[in-house]
C-alpha cells in the first residue's frame, strides 16, 4: 500500500484517469458530510453497528472491471478505515492501492475538531455535498 497525502492524491488521479477513487466511509457520511468529486461510495463498514462490509472486495472488483492491477485510491474520514479497506485490497491480490492520508476530514484538534489542521476539504480539493 502506498500513502499520499490528499493533494499528491489528487494530483495522481488527475494523472492516472484510468484510477478508481473509492470512498470508504458510511453511507451518511458519504452523503451528509460530502465527499471528494468524482469518489465513488463503496462503505467499508456501515452504521449503526459498524459491521464490516462483507462484499467490499468484491464490489471494488466490480468497480475497477476485474483488473486487480489498476490504481485504487481509497479516502476515509482521517485516513485510519481506509488502511484497512487497502490492507482487504491487497490480500484480495490487488497491486496498485493508494491510501489518502488524513482522509477527507482530517486529523483531531486539541479541541477534537476536524478540518483544522489537514484533510481534503482542508487541502481546498474539490468536494460535493448531496
Amino acid at each position: 500500500m502506498q500513502d499520499l497525502t490528499p493533494r499528491q492524491a489528487f494530483d495522481f488521479l488527475r494523472a492516472q484517469p484510468d484510477a478508481v477513487f473509492i470512498d470508504c466511509r458510511s453511507e451518511a457520511e458519504f452523503l451528509f458530510v460530502g465527499h471528494p468529486a468524482g469518489a465513488v461510495h463503496v462503505p467499508w463498514a456501515e452504521a449503526p453497528d459498524w459491521t464490516i462490509n462483507p462484499h467490499f472486495v468484491a464490489d471494488v472488483r466490480k468497480l475497477v472491471s476485474h483488473s486487480i492491477d489498476r490504481p485504487v485510491v481509497i479516502i476515509c474520514r482521517s485516513g485510519n478505515r481506509s488502511v484497512d479497506a487497502a490492507l482487504a485490497l491487497e490480500a484480495a491480490g490487488f497491486s496498485r492501492v493508494i491510501n489518502v492520508l488524513h482522509g477527507f476530514e482530517g486529523s483531531l484538534n486539541e479541541r477534537h475538531h476536524r478540518g483544522e489542521i489537514n484533510g481534503w476539504r482542508f487541502d481546498g480539493l474539490p468536494w460535493e455535498q448531496l
